[in-house]
């Protein structure tokens, strides 16, 4: 290892982010009630038209000091940098009785400078209003810029938690051609050589696979978690199982649901299975045996087990507990 070290950020549980229009107060009371989503993000951004911005505001802040939001994660996405209505965002949200809230989203991310501009704002009001609980940041990577800029935006402010990737926006940006939020385009795909009849086969790619790999090296690097954006087709739960689970095999650790229909899906999916699980309590188990012997280094059916194997299965153990799991619960 590196005697370099990404700093330890808060354990939070983040398979599932559902995102909550602040213009929708019906939709707010029944993001606070869910009880099994792990995180919400509150938008007084995209969702939000302009006329309705101000009474958003006000129905988050509201939401935020009245409803019970139990043990999940509170979040808010505010307006661009380069809008009139981000400083009023923070400042409204932060002068308030908002102690329930977590974090901050910011949209649109494109240089280190932005995220300390909103730094230097977030500490100021809560120097000032004497607020005990820090204010965590989410950043989304959704413009060619924040791309180029990803490391140094990851490393930005020790505020930073997470790092969330925007498809829409980014393929705006790159002004990409893409059918649907965060879905594939059957035209980014290659044509096989003729078989010995002459056929040819059509294999479609992941046209967000760069996007996302290039995410999670940059948030594992900053010690952040790595959150994979919208799949807009809620109808499609095969198409949204396929989309996640290809950023899970990447390194993400979740998954926004722009539906509740979504939120089991994400749950399920960034969740290590009952195989996958018991295969890593028996890598702790054999190595914490060869250890009592004094051995360094064990054997399991036949493989021998690396110090890489021994930190993956912690870090499977401490997800899977971490969501409730309990080793005498495996069939």
């Amino acid at each position: 290892m590196s005697f370099t070290q990404a700093p330890e950020k808060p354990a939070r549980l983040n398979r599932s982010e559902l995102a909550v229009p602040g213009s929708n107060r019906r939709f707010l009371e029944k993001a606070a009630a869910d009880n099994d989503v792990d995180a919400v993000f509150l938008d007084l951004e995209d969702a939000v038209a302009i006329e309705a911005k101000e009474e958003a505001r006000k129905n988050v802040i509201e939401a935020l000091g009245d409803l019970d939001w139990g043990e999940k994660t509170v979040s808010v996405r505010i307006n661009g940098l380069d809008t009139p209505y981000m400083y009023r965002d923070v400042v409204d949200l932060l002068e308030a009785r908002t102690d329930r809230l977590d974090l901050i989203m910011i949209p649109k991310v494109g240089t280190a400078s932005d995220v300390y501009a909103l730094d230097m704002l977030v500490t100021q009001i809560e120097t000032a209003m004497g607020r005990k609980k820090r204010i965590g940041f989410e950043m989304l990577i959704e413009t060619a810029i924040g791309m180029m800029n990803i490391d140094a935006i990851a490393g930005a402010s020790p505020r930073n938690e997470s790092l969330h990737f925007g498809a829409a926006d980014y393929a705006a940006s790159t002004k990409a051609d893409t059918t649907q939020i965060g879905g594939p385009n059957p035209r980014y795909s290659v044509l096989t050589d003729p078989d010995e009849n002459g056929r040819r086969e059509v294999h479609w790619n992941d046209m967000w696979h760069y996007a996302i790999n290039r995410m999670v090296v940059a948030a594992r690097a900053h010690g952040l978690r790595p959150i994979d954006g919208p799949f807009g087709d809620f109808s499609d739960p095969d198409g949204f199982t396929f989309h996640a689970n290809r950023a899970m095999v990447l390194g993400c650790d979740g998954k926004w649901a722009i539906h509740p229909s979504q939120i089991p899906l994400c749950n399920k999916l960034f969740s290590p299975s009952d195989d996958e699980m018991k295969k890593a309590y028996a890598i702790l188990d054999a190595m914490a045996e060869a250890r009592a012997k004094g051995q360094g280094a064990a054997a399991l059916d036949g493989k021998l087990i690396d110090l890489a194997s021994i930190r993956q299965a912690e870090t499977m153990v401490a997800k899977f507990e971490a969501g409730g799991g309990a080793r005498d619960q495996l069939g």
